[in-house]
This record gives C-alpha cells, structure tokens and sequence, in this order.
C-alpha cells in the first residue's frame, strides 16, 4: 500500500483534500490503521484462548467461565466511556492511545503466568474423588481406590461411573455429583490482575483511537463511513494473523506463548503511535488547558484502579446464580456489583444525554442526538448476540464441532473465531466500495435500515447453524462449514452495523461530546457484553475436568438456545426497519 498523490481526496461540494492521500484518503488513515491493526492483534490472540483457558486451564464451570468471560468483555468496553472523557477534557485522544497500549501490554505479560493447570476432582454423595482425564477423546474418569471408572452424563442428568469391562459400577442420582479443580489462589489472582491491567488500558486505548480517525474528516466529507469501513479491514486483519497464531503457540508450547504474541503484538501498536511523530501531529492533541497540568496524577490514578477491577472479577465470581421466580425487580437486585454499575450506568447515559442536548443545543442538535441514542440501544441487541463468539461459539466449537478442514488436518476451537477476522478482511473492501458507490447515485441505505439489517443478520446466522444441528453425525457434532457459513452470515451483519456505527457517532455528536459519545456507543457494547455472559450461561452444560458429560444433552442446548435468540434478533431488526424513516428525519440530512 502506497500513499497516492496529494489532492485526489474528493471531500464533497467541489472541495478537495489538498492532504497527501492514502486510496483516496487521508494518508494519516494508513498509521492509525496499522497501530489499530496490532492492538487488535494483541487483544483478539488473547480473547481466542480465554474462555477456553479459563475452562481447561483452571478448570472453572461453565457458569462461571461465561460469567467471568462476560464480565471481562463488559468492563473492556464500559471504560471507554471514562477514557473518551478524559481524553476530551484533558489528555487528548493521542496521550490517552499511548498510555492504553502500555497498559494492555503490562496486561497480556501478566497473563504469561499462569502456573500449573488445576487438578480435577468430583464430590459423589459428599465425598470427594480423583479425576483424571486421560486419551485424544479426553475422557474423564474417577479414582475410586484402585478402580478407574469412566464417568458418562446420561440424558436425565444422572451420572454412570463404568468399568473397563463397559458394565455400570455406579449410577449417581442428578444433583449428587458435584466437579471441581484444585487451583492456586496465587495465579488466579495474577490473571485477574492481568485481565485488570488489559481493562484500563483498552478504556484510553479504544475510544480515542477512533475519534482520532474521525477527526481526519471534515463536516460534509463523503468518505468518513468508507474510511471508518476501511479501519474497520485493519481491525480484522489483526485479529485474523493473531486469531490463528496465538492458539497454535498455546497449544503447542503452552498458555504462555499464546499470550506472550500477544504481549509483542501490543507492544508494537504502542510504539507506531509513540513514534508517529510528524505524521500524526496536530491530531489527537490535548484540549487547551486552564490550571495545573493533571497529567500524572491522571496516569497515577489509572494504575491504582486495577485493584478496583480486581474486585469487580472476584465478586462476579462469587455472585449466585439468578433462581427461578425471583421477578425481573429481584434479578436486578441479585446482579453483582458489576451488573448494577452497568445497566445504571447505560441508563443514566441514554436517558441525560438526550436531556443535556435538549437544554443546551438547537431542535435539531437534540433529535440528531435523540437518533444517535435510539441507535445505541438497539445496538445492544446485535452485540449480544454476536459476542456469542468468544463464549458459547466456542465452547460449542471446543464440544460439538468437527474441527477437521477435509479430512487433511483440524484446527482448534479457539482458532474457530478466526472465520470472521477472514470474512471481515475479504468484505470490508466489497462494503467500503458498495457504500461509494451506492452514495454517488443516490441510492445507499440509511443507517436505521444498515443496523435493522445487521439485527436480522445476525439471528439469520444462528438459525443457519441451527439447521446444521439437524445433520450432526452419531458422535452429536456438526461439520465445522456450519459454523463457518454463521460466521459469513455474521459477518456481513456486523460491517452493516459497527464501521457504520462508529462513523455515524461522529456524525450526529454535539462537537464539544464527541469523545463521550464514542465512550457511551462502547458503553451498548459493554452492556451487550454482560448480557452475552448471561445468555452463554443459558447454554452452560455439566462439564468434567473441562470435558462436558453428555454430547447430545450438549448439542440439543446450544440448539434450543440458539433458535430462541436467533428469532428473537430478526423480530427486534424487523421492528427497527419500521421505526427508520420515523429516525431519519431526526437525523436531517446525515448519511
């Protein structure tokens, strides 16, 4: 990729971009897509190996992996409501990169050290047994003194412990077997530690380096959702190569590795940023100031909330699982602390901002945000389900998929996610062109009608891995083409809904709040996150020595789930195709 001549960027009205240019746009784009590209990289490589790190490694149930793989997600994407602020009223979006990339770097390091893997156990009728998991197949079986029983989940929820003749030693009544590991407080404090680490720095880190790609763009500039799409390619292409090599390295050498290219990979995003230098000056800089210089303190600070986030992971741990007729009123109150500090958080933001922009702007300013926000909550919707990916997708992946690419070799589970990274990189550039040329003839849907798309899109997806579940083999899994056409499907739906997303939150924001209305468009996305943990939880199956018990009682889950929230997704996107001509109006005139 070479940057083209100066003076071919076509801004719209007759003007022109005098800039040197980049594919048409602003050549800045190519360093702000390439510093993207390797933080992404780094946080993508280490989201493929999570939730299977935290059940295979640590051996934690379903619940709690989804729990804990939610709640991380969530927090990932609620901080940049706080460093999108910050960034406006005192660091600047181009300090604020710097100091995330270093933070999340620290974090991925931290993740190297894991320790040794738990050691299973299960609890029959209150007394506890040795496990081990033994095979390719990874079959678990339970020490009974000098018997090994193989342990077997039946379709009623009770457990058989089989000898090695095949007859039934012992038939556990459901609720009377109980699993578990042995794990090292120690290195499940680090790994909080570091998951707390990778948090703060992603709140500087994400919001700032799209308000940075936004501001290479004039009022007007036609090209904004075509280079916001082509950011978006660079998000992608990171996530593929790291989506691919970060699994092979852990299973190969270990967890370590994994996470240890993941480390480099954000360590090289900080430094294209940190040595920029006159490529990106006059962009990203601090807001005039008045007063002392709050920097350090601002740094000091963001270090000594990592303990804050720690807390946060500990109590999601140990939160209770919601219970059967307690009311929506007494779900609420049961959240975790984590839970309430988001949907409080979301609400207030939904509900002030439109109000703030009702006192202080103009009728229009207030519908464009009013719009804005409309599609922010709708947002929700689609990242909820989306976000199954690196939760229930996987694990659906890791137990009922066949992972093998024609029969010459498998991939892993976690390399899985890297289907939509690919389809992403080979569409963005089809989109990006679709949305040109669409526009010069007049002809490009509106953003409402992109993100009903996208919602339809998205349930389309799940419906179409549903109907594979109708073809699983007598081993009660499904071809690993399944799972990638819903991720085709998925794909498409989220260039419809996140390049354009963040693009039109640039567009319809009040000047002066632009970098908190990036942090409450990611605000939706962490709600999103949270709720996903919760419905992977729906999904949650009995699992030993991270192995589930019962593939069918497995497989006809996660299709049950699957089905209800891939009708539910198409519905909600029907009811905003009606409500989009009612939202561009509000939007006047913005594309």
């Amino acid at each position: 990729m070479t940057e083209s001549s100066a003076g071919n960027g076509q801004i719209g009205g007759g003007i022109v971009d005098t800039r040197p240019q980049w594919f048409g746009h602003p050549a800045q784009l190519a360093r702000l897509f390439t510093t993207e590209a390797m933080e992404r990289f780094g946080y993508y490589g280490m989201r493929a190996l999570l939730t299977l790190y935290l059940a295979d490694h640590f051996l934690f149930s379903d619940t709690t992996t989804t729990s804990l793989y939610g709640g991380f997600t969530a927090l990932v994407y609620l901080t940049p409501l706080v460093g999108g602020l910050i960034a406006d009223r005192y660091l600047g979006s181009k300090r604020s990169v710097k100091f995330g990339a270093i933070m999340m770097a620290c974090g991925y390091f931290i993740l190297c050290f894991g320790g040794e893997a738990a050691k299973p156990f299960a609890t029959i009728d209150g007394t506890r047994y040795e496990v081990v998991v033994e095979g390719a197949d990874r079959q678990q079986y339970v020490i009974d003194g000098a018997n090994k029983l193989a342990i077997k989940g039946n379709d009623d929820g009770s457990v058989s412990l089989t000898a090695a003749d095949g007859s039934v030693a012992r038939t556990v009544a459901k609720g009377s077997f109980a699993a578990g590991g042995d794990r090292d407080a120690t290195f499940i404090t680090i790994m909080l530690i570091g998951l707390s680490a990778v948090t703060v720095g992603n709140g500087f880190f994400k919001p700032n380096i799209s308000t940075m790609v936004g501001s290479l763009y004039a009022p007007g500039d036609r090209r904004r959702d075509s280079g916001f799409t082509i950011f978006y390619m660079g998000i992608n292409l990171g996530s593929l190569a790291s989506q691919l090599a970060c699994p092979f390295l852990a299973d190969r050498y270990g967890w370590w590795a994994g996470f240890l290219l993941a480390a480099i990979g954000m360590t090289i995003s900080w430094a294209l940023i940190q040595f920029a230098g006159p490529k990106l000056a006059g962009y990203g800089e601090p807001p005039a100031q008045k007063g002392p210089d709050r920097t350090l303190l601002i740094y000091v600070g963001a270090i000594l909330a990592v303990p804050l986030f720690w807390f946060l992971f500990t109590n999601l741990m140990d939160a209770p699982a919601p219970t059967a007729g307690q009311g929506i009123w007494g779900y609420i109150l049961g959240l975790p602390i984590l839970g309430k500090v988001l949907f409080a958080t979301f609400l207030l933001s939904v509900i002030g901002i439109p109000l703030w922009s009702w006192r202080v702007g103009t009728r229009q300013e207030f519908q464009m945000m009013l719009a804005a926000i409309v599609l922010i909550v709708f947002n929700v919707v689609f990242w909820t389900l989306f976000e199954q990916a690196g939760s229930s997708l996987t694990l659906f992946a890791d137990r009922n998929t066949d992972l093998s690419i024609f029969g010459l070799f498998s991939i892993t589970a976690g390399q899985t996610q890297f289907f939509n990274a690919l389809f992403i990189v080979l569409l963005a550039p089809v989109f990006g062109a679709l949305w040109l040329v669409l526009a010069k003839r007049g002809r490009e849907p509106g953003i409402p009608v992109k993100f009903g798309m996208a919602l339809m899109g998205v349930g389309a997806g799940f419906l179409f891995l549903v109907w594979g579940t109708s073809f699983a083999g007598p081993d009660f899994k499904v071809g690993i083409w399944w799972l990638a056409g819903l991720y085709l499907i998925h794909s498409m739906a989220e260039l419809l809904i996140s390049p354009v997303g963040l693009s039109m939150v640039t567009k319809l924001s009040i000047a002066r709040i632009v970098g908190m209305m990036m942090g409450v468009w990611f605000l939706s996305i962490s709600c999103a996150q949270y709720v996903a943990g919760v419905v992977a939880q729906v999904a949650s199956v009995e699992t030993v020595g991270g192995q589930v018990t019962n593939l069918r009682v497995s497989l006809e889950t996660y299709a049950g789930v699957f089905t209800t929230i891939g009708w539910t997704s198409v519905a909600i996107g029907l009811v905003l195709l009606g409500l989009s001509p009612l939202i561009k109006r509000w939007m006047h005139g913005v594309n």
